[in-house]
Protein backbone atom coordinates (compact mmCIF):
# COMPACT_ATOMS: atom_id res chain seq x y z
CA UNK A 1 0.00 0.00 0.00
CA UNK A 2 1.21 3.61 -1.19
CA UNK A 3 2.15 5.63 1.77
CA UNK A 4 1.55 9.69 1.36
CA UNK A 5 2.60 12.35 4.02
CA UNK A 6 1.00 15.57 3.98
CA UNK A 7 2.47 18.04 5.70
CA UNK A 8 -0.32 20.19 7.17
CA UNK A 9 -4.74 20.05 7.21
CA UNK A 10 -5.70 21.11 3.73
CA UNK A 11 -9.34 20.74 2.15
CA UNK A 12 -10.16 17.08 2.24
CA UNK A 13 -10.98 16.74 -1.54
CA UNK A 14 -7.60 15.68 -2.50
CA UNK A 15 -7.16 13.34 0.53
CA UNK A 16 -10.20 11.53 -0.58
CA UNK A 17 -9.04 10.85 -3.67
CA UNK A 18 -6.03 9.13 -2.59
CA UNK A 19 -7.41 7.62 0.30
CA UNK A 20 -9.84 6.19 -2.69
CA UNK A 21 -7.06 4.93 -4.36
CA UNK A 22 -6.46 2.73 -1.70
CA UNK A 23 -3.12 4.91 -0.53
CA UNK A 24 -2.40 5.15 3.53
CA UNK A 25 -2.45 8.91 4.31
CA UNK A 26 -1.00 10.49 7.11
CA UNK A 27 -1.48 14.43 7.99
CA UNK A 28 0.02 16.65 9.98
CA UNK A 29 -0.93 16.99 13.36
CA UNK A 30 0.64 20.12 13.95
CA UNK A 31 -1.88 23.08 12.83
CA UNK A 32 1.68 24.75 11.88
CA UNK A 33 4.11 25.40 9.39
CA UNK A 34 6.43 22.29 10.40
CA UNK A 35 10.39 23.62 11.07
CA UNK A 36 12.87 21.78 8.85
CA UNK A 37 14.00 19.68 11.86
CA UNK A 38 10.52 18.48 12.70
CA UNK A 39 9.51 17.44 8.79
CA UNK A 40 13.09 15.73 8.71
CA UNK A 41 11.89 13.87 11.88
CA UNK A 42 8.46 12.86 10.70
CA UNK A 43 9.83 11.47 7.48
CA UNK A 44 12.85 9.33 8.88
CA UNK A 45 12.03 6.07 8.72
CA UNK A 46 8.34 5.91 7.50
CA UNK A 47 9.05 4.98 3.89
CA UNK A 48 6.78 7.29 2.62
CA UNK A 49 6.20 6.96 -1.19
CA UNK A 50 4.61 10.46 -1.87
CA UNK A 51 4.82 13.90 -0.32
CA UNK A 52 2.26 16.72 -0.67
CA UNK A 53 3.89 20.13 0.86
CA UNK A 54 3.17 23.24 1.05
CA UNK A 55 4.65 26.25 0.04
CA UNK A 56 5.79 26.99 3.62
CA UNK A 57 7.98 23.91 3.13
CA UNK A 58 11.53 24.26 1.92
CA UNK A 59 12.82 20.38 -0.13
CA UNK A 60 15.91 20.01 -0.97
CA UNK A 61 18.12 16.82 -0.49
CA UNK A 62 18.37 16.45 3.20
CA UNK A 63 14.55 16.43 3.49
CA UNK A 64 14.39 14.07 0.02
CA UNK A 65 17.00 11.85 1.81
CA UNK A 66 15.17 11.55 5.07
CA UNK A 67 12.12 10.60 3.50
CA UNK A 68 14.06 7.44 1.62
CA UNK A 69 15.21 5.99 -1.46
CA UNK A 70 11.46 4.96 -2.00
CA UNK A 71 9.90 8.90 -2.29
CA UNK A 72 8.95 9.14 -5.86
CA UNK A 73 7.46 12.48 -5.63
CA UNK A 74 6.69 15.92 -3.83
CA UNK A 75 3.42 17.44 -5.10
CA UNK A 76 3.30 21.59 -4.26
CA UNK A 77 -0.15 22.64 -2.90
CA UNK A 78 1.30 26.10 -4.39
CA UNK A 79 1.46 27.39 -7.88
CA UNK A 80 5.29 28.78 -7.18
CA UNK A 81 7.79 26.19 -6.20
CA UNK A 82 10.88 28.97 -4.91
CA UNK A 83 10.71 26.27 -1.87
CA UNK A 84 11.68 23.38 -4.14
CA UNK A 85 15.60 22.69 -4.83
CA UNK A 86 15.29 21.46 -7.92
CA UNK A 87 18.83 20.10 -8.73
CA UNK A 88 18.42 18.14 -5.73
CA UNK A 89 15.45 16.58 -7.34
CA UNK A 90 16.69 16.18 -10.67
CA UNK A 91 19.88 14.62 -8.60
CA UNK A 92 17.57 11.96 -7.10
CA UNK A 93 15.34 11.38 -9.99
CA UNK A 94 12.22 11.98 -7.76
CA UNK A 95 9.18 14.25 -9.49
CA UNK A 96 8.45 17.86 -8.05
CA UNK A 97 5.09 18.90 -9.16
CA UNK A 98 3.07 21.89 -8.26
CA UNK A 99 -0.65 23.58 -9.01
CA UNK A 100 -1.34 25.41 -11.83
CA UNK A 101 -4.11 26.73 -13.47
CA UNK A 102 -6.80 26.59 -10.93
CA UNK A 103 -5.71 29.00 -9.01
CA UNK A 104 -5.40 31.74 -11.74
CA UNK A 105 -8.83 33.55 -11.87
CA UNK A 106 -8.86 33.52 -7.80
CA UNK A 107 -5.82 35.38 -7.93
CA UNK A 108 -6.46 37.72 -10.63
CA UNK A 109 -9.80 38.28 -8.66
CA UNK A 110 -8.24 39.13 -5.29
CA UNK A 111 -5.17 41.43 -7.21
CA UNK A 112 -8.06 43.39 -8.47
CA UNK A 113 -9.77 43.29 -5.31
CA UNK A 114 -6.45 45.18 -4.03
CA UNK A 115 -6.56 47.32 -7.07
CA UNK A 116 -9.69 48.46 -6.35
CA UNK A 117 -9.15 48.98 -2.63
CA UNK A 118 -6.08 50.76 -1.98
CA UNK A 119 -7.24 53.35 -5.55
CA UNK A 120 -10.71 53.74 -3.64
CA UNK A 121 -9.66 53.70 -0.32
CA UNK A 122 -11.81 50.62 0.94
CA UNK A 123 -9.93 49.63 3.41
CA UNK A 124 -9.11 52.96 5.51
CA UNK A 125 -12.61 54.09 4.84
CA UNK A 126 -13.81 50.88 6.63
CA UNK A 127 -11.54 51.22 9.80
CA UNK A 128 -12.79 54.61 9.39
CA UNK A 129 -16.01 54.10 10.12
CA UNK A 130 -15.68 51.28 12.50
CA UNK A 131 -14.05 53.66 14.51
CA UNK A 132 -16.76 55.56 15.12
CA UNK A 133 -15.58 58.81 12.97
CA UNK A 134 -18.21 59.11 10.21
CA UNK A 135 -20.22 61.25 11.24
CA UNK A 136 -22.15 62.18 7.99
CA UNK A 137 -21.37 62.57 4.06
CA UNK A 138 -18.29 65.08 3.35
CA UNK A 139 -17.25 66.38 -0.09
CA UNK A 140 -13.58 66.02 0.92
CA UNK A 141 -13.90 62.74 2.41
CA UNK A 142 -11.73 59.96 1.76
CA UNK A 143 -11.12 60.94 -1.68
CA UNK A 144 -9.53 58.17 -4.20
CA UNK A 145 -8.65 57.63 -7.48
CA UNK A 146 -10.56 56.33 -10.51
CA UNK A 147 -9.69 53.31 -12.47
CA UNK A 148 -10.89 54.13 -16.01
CA UNK A 149 -8.56 54.88 -18.43
CA UNK A 150 -5.44 55.00 -16.10
CA UNK A 151 -2.73 52.72 -17.45
CA UNK A 152 -2.26 49.42 -16.21
CA UNK A 153 1.08 47.84 -15.97
CA UNK A 154 1.67 44.11 -15.41
CA UNK A 155 5.33 42.78 -14.34
CA UNK A 156 5.21 39.25 -15.81
CA UNK A 157 2.80 37.95 -18.40
CA UNK A 158 1.97 34.79 -16.87
CA UNK A 159 -1.45 32.98 -16.50
CA UNK A 160 -2.35 35.24 -13.83
CA UNK A 161 -1.35 38.36 -15.01
CA UNK A 162 -2.36 38.13 -18.21
CA UNK A 163 -6.24 37.89 -16.47
CA UNK A 164 -5.56 41.04 -14.52
CA UNK A 165 -5.08 42.98 -17.81
CA UNK A 166 -7.98 41.39 -18.91
CA UNK A 167 -10.01 42.63 -15.65
CA UNK A 168 -8.19 46.46 -16.21
CA UNK A 169 -8.78 46.25 -20.37
CA UNK A 170 -12.73 45.09 -20.29
CA UNK A 171 -13.98 46.07 -17.25
CA UNK A 172 -12.31 49.05 -16.97
CA UNK A 173 -11.05 50.68 -19.98
CA UNK A 174 -7.86 50.63 -18.73
CA UNK A 175 -4.81 50.68 -21.30
CA UNK A 176 -2.03 47.93 -20.43
CA UNK A 177 1.45 47.65 -20.95
CA UNK A 178 3.23 44.79 -19.77
CA UNK A 179 7.45 43.77 -19.45
CA UNK A 180 8.27 40.06 -19.60
CA UNK A 181 11.23 38.36 -20.59
CA UNK A 182 8.96 37.37 -23.65
CA UNK A 183 7.06 39.20 -25.62
CA UNK A 184 3.55 37.96 -26.44
CA UNK A 185 1.98 39.62 -29.40
CA UNK A 186 -1.35 37.74 -30.03
CA UNK A 187 -1.92 39.40 -25.87
CA UNK A 188 -0.99 42.62 -27.33
CA UNK A 189 -3.56 42.17 -30.89
CA UNK A 190 -6.29 40.94 -27.88
CA UNK A 191 -5.98 43.99 -25.40
CA UNK A 192 -4.30 46.29 -27.63
CA UNK A 193 -1.32 46.22 -24.90
CA UNK A 194 2.10 47.65 -25.26
CA UNK A 195 5.14 45.69 -24.50
CA UNK A 196 7.78 47.60 -22.48
CA UNK A 197 11.29 46.18 -22.77
CA UNK A 198 12.55 46.59 -19.61
CA UNK A 199 10.97 46.97 -16.19
CA UNK A 200 12.01 50.78 -15.92
CA UNK A 201 9.96 52.04 -18.79
CA UNK A 202 6.83 50.19 -17.61
CA UNK A 203 7.89 52.14 -14.22
CA UNK A 204 7.60 55.08 -15.31
CA UNK A 205 4.73 55.50 -17.42
CA UNK A 206 2.10 53.08 -15.10
CA UNK A 207 -0.60 53.85 -13.07
CA UNK A 208 -0.54 50.66 -11.60
CA UNK A 209 1.79 48.44 -11.18
CA UNK A 210 0.72 44.58 -10.75
CA UNK A 211 3.61 42.06 -9.74
CA UNK A 212 3.39 38.60 -11.17
CA UNK A 213 6.72 37.58 -11.39
CA UNK A 214 8.16 34.41 -9.73
CA UNK A 215 10.81 34.44 -7.04
CA UNK A 216 13.85 33.93 -9.04
CA UNK A 217 17.63 35.16 -8.11
CA UNK A 218 16.73 37.79 -10.47
CA UNK A 219 13.55 39.07 -9.29
CA UNK A 220 14.59 39.28 -5.95
CA UNK A 221 13.99 43.37 -4.64
CA UNK A 222 13.21 43.39 -8.05
CA UNK A 223 11.14 46.33 -6.69
CA UNK A 224 14.21 48.07 -4.93
CA UNK A 225 14.14 51.70 -3.68
CA UNK A 226 15.97 52.84 -7.04
CA UNK A 227 12.77 51.41 -9.03
CA UNK A 228 10.58 52.82 -6.95
CA UNK A 229 11.21 55.83 -7.12
CA UNK A 230 11.01 55.30 -11.04
CA UNK A 231 7.21 55.13 -10.58
CA UNK A 232 5.16 57.91 -10.67
CA UNK A 233 3.91 59.92 -7.66
CA UNK A 234 0.78 59.05 -8.41
CA UNK A 235 0.75 55.68 -9.00
CA UNK A 236 0.07 52.43 -7.06
CA UNK A 237 2.23 49.34 -6.44
CA UNK A 238 0.29 45.34 -6.02
CA UNK A 239 1.97 42.49 -5.26
CA UNK A 240 0.76 38.82 -5.10
CA UNK A 241 3.19 37.19 -6.35
CA UNK A 242 6.04 36.53 -4.09
CA UNK A 243 6.90 39.02 -1.11
CA UNK A 244 10.86 39.26 -1.43
CA UNK A 245 10.37 40.42 -5.03
CA UNK A 246 10.04 43.73 -3.12
CA UNK A 247 12.38 45.41 -1.27
CA UNK A 248 10.04 45.91 1.97
CA UNK A 249 12.04 48.33 4.05
CA UNK A 250 12.23 50.47 0.64
CA UNK A 251 8.37 49.94 0.34
CA UNK A 252 7.90 51.61 3.68
CA UNK A 253 9.92 54.34 3.05
CA UNK A 254 8.14 55.08 -0.45
CA UNK A 255 4.92 54.88 1.11
CA UNK A 256 5.76 56.81 3.96
CA UNK A 257 7.71 60.01 2.13
CA UNK A 258 4.70 60.05 -0.35
CA UNK A 259 7.29 58.80 -3.26
CA UNK A 260 4.40 56.52 -4.75
CA UNK A 261 0.68 57.30 -3.32
CA UNK A 262 0.14 53.75 -2.23
CA UNK A 263 0.53 49.99 -2.22
CA UNK A 264 -1.32 46.89 -1.74
CA UNK A 265 0.20 43.51 -0.89
CA UNK A 266 -0.62 39.85 -0.15
CA UNK A 267 2.59 38.63 0.16
CA UNK A 268 5.38 40.03 2.48
CA UNK A 269 9.38 39.80 2.01
CA UNK A 270 9.98 37.72 5.22
CA UNK A 271 6.55 35.86 6.23
CA UNK A 272 4.37 35.95 8.49
CA UNK A 273 6.35 39.32 10.08
CA UNK A 274 6.07 42.87 8.57
CA UNK A 275 9.01 45.20 7.90
CA UNK A 276 8.87 47.66 10.60
CA UNK A 277 6.35 50.37 10.38
CA UNK A 278 4.44 48.97 7.11
CA UNK A 279 1.19 48.01 9.56
CA UNK A 280 0.95 51.56 10.53
CA UNK A 281 1.11 53.22 7.07
CA UNK A 282 -2.76 54.03 5.78
CA UNK A 283 -1.54 54.40 2.24
CA UNK A 284 -1.38 50.25 2.19
CA UNK A 285 -3.34 47.65 2.05
CA UNK A 286 -2.29 44.06 3.34
CA UNK A 287 -3.80 40.63 3.01
CA UNK A 288 -2.31 37.83 4.84
CA UNK A 289 -1.62 35.78 1.41
CA UNK A 290 -5.35 34.73 0.91
CA UNK A 291 -5.08 35.44 -2.15
CA UNK A 292 -5.76 32.23 -3.69
CA UNK A 293 -8.24 31.22 -0.46
CA UNK A 294 -11.60 30.63 -1.57
CA UNK A 295 -13.31 27.67 -1.10
CA UNK A 296 -13.59 26.08 -4.87
CA UNK A 297 -9.87 26.71 -5.47
CA UNK A 298 -8.17 25.72 -2.65
CA UNK A 299 -10.17 22.32 -3.08
CA UNK A 300 -9.22 22.51 -6.33
CA UNK A 301 -5.46 22.53 -5.37
CA UNK A 302 -5.64 19.86 -3.03
CA UNK A 303 -7.26 17.73 -6.30
CA UNK A 304 -4.28 18.74 -8.34
CA UNK A 305 -1.84 18.29 -5.78
CA UNK A 306 -3.53 14.28 -5.40
CA UNK A 307 -3.66 13.93 -8.79
CA UNK A 308 0.22 14.51 -9.54
CA UNK A 309 0.76 12.10 -6.66
CA UNK A 310 -1.74 9.24 -8.27
CA UNK A 311 -0.19 9.34 -11.89
CA UNK A 312 3.54 9.35 -10.30
CA UNK A 313 2.83 6.48 -8.05
CA UNK A 314 0.53 4.63 -11.10
CA UNK A 315 4.33 4.59 -12.99
CA UNK A 316 2.96 7.76 -15.02
CA UNK A 317 4.47 10.95 -15.74
CA UNK A 318 2.45 13.50 -13.37
CA UNK A 319 0.81 16.59 -15.36
CA UNK A 320 2.23 19.46 -13.94
CA UNK A 321 5.70 17.66 -13.31
CA UNK A 322 8.75 20.07 -12.65
CA UNK A 323 11.59 17.82 -12.66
Amino acid sequence: MPKVFVTRKIPDAGIRMLEQKGYAVAVSAKDGVLTKDELGQELQGKQYDALLSLLTDKIDGAILDAAGAQLKIVANYAVGYDNFALADFKQRNIYATNTPDVLTNTVAEHAFGLILSIAQRIAEGDRFTRAGKYHGWQPMLLLGNDLYKKTLGILGLGRIGSRVAHHGSRGFDMPVIYYDVRRNEAFEKEYNATFMATPEELLARADFVSVHVPLLPTTHHLMNAERLGMMKKTAYLINTSRGPIIDEAALVEALRTKVIRGAALDVFEKEPDLAPGLAELENVVLTPHTASATEETRAAMSEVAARNIIEALEGRVPPNALS
